[in-house]
């Protein structure tokens, strides 16, 4: 028996599964391979969905759709989906495709529950699933479009990092920059970079809190994620420290910086690495090759800068050049623009030994930091 039904929706949803007929399925014994009497079928519906703990979604990168800000999984349709899930008990998995094509081979193929797409349109109800066509019948109400897109306003235009605020200059007139600064001095060191410019990059993740965390779930001064950490080696409990949580970022700056050996200028370099920090090195270098594409040089910030910004716009992101999507970007150009101006304003602070904390007397040091960018 058939089943299907249609709710007006700004969006559309497709259950789906494999569509093959029943078969008898094999058994293997000592005499050979036989067929078991019992029919059964390729059907994976809600009842195994909830036993495998997992609904996978397929949709295409968007702003009402899905992409990932900050470490966080967002979009309209991914919002719903999640909901729906967790009234199932499950978690989520998706499947990003390039275009309706792609999406209609997984709906042919029935290697996923759910299919999101940014059109308005009708919840089409698989037939083969009649059992989570009826649970998505239940739970799906037409208030709750509006409630996922609040949710999702609110994150993104709160204050989204918990933290204390202090001052960007800790002691101008003694030229101490923060309670860390022998920190972003020992660190820098290894990777070749201005100290200052780290504490430009903390202050402008943390104000340096060492207690900050977004609602991402990045923590510390340098704000780094829970999966970062884990690649970086640092421990979870550890997060949190500052000497820790500085260690890891120069690692991971250090790390970056070696995956834009193609740029040749040593600024230029690292305006990459702090857009890659920020908004992840896929989006980057998407933004690199559309620029490179249009005849703008790929290695200069200023230039593909104005792709990162692009990449908001559907003209951009959908363009099969990209391998990466939809990306917020004017949050990253405007964190290296304020991270690039506040180590401006740092530049005349001079270089101490390293060791020097600000519990202890200061003694200028005075000659060049050779590590200035």
């Amino acid at each position: 028996m058939r089943f299907s039904s249609q709710y007006t929706v700004p969006v559309v949803l497709l259950l789906l599964m494999s569509c093959s007929p029943k078969k008898q399925e094999p058994i293997v014994t000592p005499w050979g391979e036989v067929l078991d009497s019992v029919e059964t079928t390729e059907g994976f519906d809600l009842h195994e969905i909830q036993a495998y703990g997992e609904l996978i979604m397929a949709t295409v990168s968007g702003p009402q759709t899905y992409y990932d800000y900050h470490g966080r999984q967002l979009g309209t349709q991914y919002l719903l989906v999640q909901r729906l899930a967790d009234s199932l008990g499950v978690s989520v998995r998706v499947e990003v495709c390039r275009d309706s094509a792609e999406l209609a081979a997984q709906l042919s193929e029935g290697v996923v529950d759910i299919v999101a797409w940014p059109t308005p349109g009708m919840f089409d109800v698989n037939g083969e699933k009649p059992m989570l066509a009826e649970e998505l019948s239940a739970w799906y109400r037409p208030e709750l479009v509006a409630q996922v897109q609040k949710e999702e306003t609110e994150l993104l235009t709160r204050r989204r990092v918990k933290r204390r605020v202090f001052s960007p200059m800790l002691d101008k007139k003694g030229g101490i920059i923060s309670h860390y600064d022998h920190l972003f001095q020992q660190y820098s060191q290894p990777i070749r970079w201005d100290w200052r410019l780290m504490a430009a990059q903390c202050y402008q993740e943390s104000t340096f809190d060492p207690k900050a965390v977004s609602f991402a779930g990045a923590k510390g001064l340098m704000q780094i994620m829970p999966g970062t950490a884990d690649l970086l080696g640092l421990p979870r409990d550890q997060m949190y420290d500052p000497e820790q949580n500085v260690a890891a970022a120069a690692k991971y700056l250090g790390q970056l910086e070696s995956k834009f050996s193609d740029i040749p200028g040593r600024i230029e370099r690292t305006n990459f690495v702090l857009a890659s920090y920020n908004g992840g090195i896929h989006h980057v270098r998407d933004a690199m090759a559309l620029a490179k594409r249009d005849g703008k040089n790929p290695h200069v910030w200023r230039e593909v800068s104005e792709y990162v910004l692009k990449l908001a716009n559907p003209r951009y992101y959908n363009d099969p050049i990209v391998k990466h999507g939809y990306m917020r970007g004017s949050e990253t150009v405007d964190y290296v623009a304020k991270i690039r101006q506040r180590h401006q304003g740092y530049m005349g602070v001079k270089t101490p030994h390293l060791g020097f904390h600000p519990s202890q007397p200061r003694k200028a040091e005075k000659r060049k930091n050779k590590y200035d960018i």
